[in-house]
């Protein structure tokens, strides 16, 4: 049984969180598993995956703010394309979550999504999720 499953997903800002917990269910369905782990992972150098709030949108819009206060969008970089901060947030939020399922649903506190992080878009892009049975 193949648990693997790409997702197509197109961004619309420079930078942006899209909350992506509706396909890591849709997997978890597809792939009729009660208990297990799910991997999302993002195959970008520029992109990344992070769990955070889902009530408030200003959470999204703060740590937008302060990754760029981190890795400004204009510094000394000397990468030729112009994206070194996007790089540079890609690796600091991390391309791969992990999360538990159990009773065929994704572990995640009241308040908590999983994100696809953009940080050099728009762009049109891909997210893998692994469903591992446990």
């Amino acid at each position: 049984m193949n648990n693997l499953f790409q997702f197509q997903i197109s961004t619309n800002k420079s930078q942006e969180f899209l909350d992506i917990t509706h396909l890591l269910r849709q997997a978890i369905e597809k792939a009729d598993i009660n208990e297990g782990i799910a991997v999302v992972y993002c195959p970008h150098t520029t992109a990344g995956i992070t769990i955070n709030e889902n009530a408030d949108p200003d959470v999204v819009r703060d740590m937008l703010v302060a990754l760029d206060k981190v890795f400004p969008i204009k510094g000394d970089y000397r990468h030729f394309e112009g994206n070194s901060h996007a790089h540079l947030k890609s690796s600091f939020v991390g391309a791969e979550k992990t999360i538990i399922i159990h009773e065929g649903k994704p572990v995640l506190g009241t308040w908590q999504s999983v994100y696809f992080c953009e940080f050099d878009g728009p762009r049109n892009r891909k997210v893998y999720i692994k469903i591992l049975k446990g």
